[in-house]
């Protein structure tokens, strides 16, 4: 069998149809197309968003004069968001609502995970506004939170920072 026919036949479980069904099939996704859905903090106010990344531990197994490796833990790393912060609604406002299911500065009190961890959607978009990946952050929470600064000489746009730790992610498509 010829090497061209041994490659047509290794190709012959995608048809055209399949490879290129859309106008953009080979289009790469590009940065600015997202939405992230965070509950009570309106989508529009989010200006950046890290994706889920993760970390594999490693575990050293000693034998006789040599070292192997076998994967330990596992770690979802943490992301770092950025929001406008607008009049109204105040992007501040939105954030300190969160925080305060977290810790309640005027008493002291901590909150019970339920309340604070919340369930966060990152929607990335093709160049017609179709949703072609969506990760799902479970258990996702505020470990630090800037809400920016000012500065008279300054005509920028006030941010808020926050990094959020989140269980695990889960890519659904």
């Amino acid at each position: 069998m010829a090497l061209s026919d041994q490659i047509n036949s290794n190709l012959a479980f995608a048809s055209d149809n399949e490879i290129f069904n859309t106008a953009y099939s080979w289009e790469p996704k590009k940065a600015h197309q997202f939405i992230m859905y965070i509950d009570d903090i309106p989508a529009y106010l989010i200006k950046a968003s890290a994706k889920p990344s993760l970390t594999n531990g490693e575990i050293a197994l000693d034998h006789i004069n040599v070292k192997r490796y076998v994967k330990g833990k596992t770690q979802w790393n943490t992301i770092g968001v950025t929001l406008y912060d607008a009049i109204v609604p105040s992007g501040a406002q939105s954030v300190m609502e969160w925080v305060r299911l977290h810790h309640e500065s005027a008493t002291g009190r901590d909150g019970y995970s339920s309340f604070y961890k919340k369930l966060i959607r990152i929607n990335q978009l093709s160049p017609l506004g179709e949703v072609i990946e969506e990760w799902i952050l479970n258990g996702a929470f505020i470990t630090e939170s800037n809400f920016g600064s000012l500065d008279w000489g300054s005509e920028e746009v006030v941010n808020i920072e926050m990094t959020l730790r989140y269980d695990w992610a889960f890519l659904n498509f």
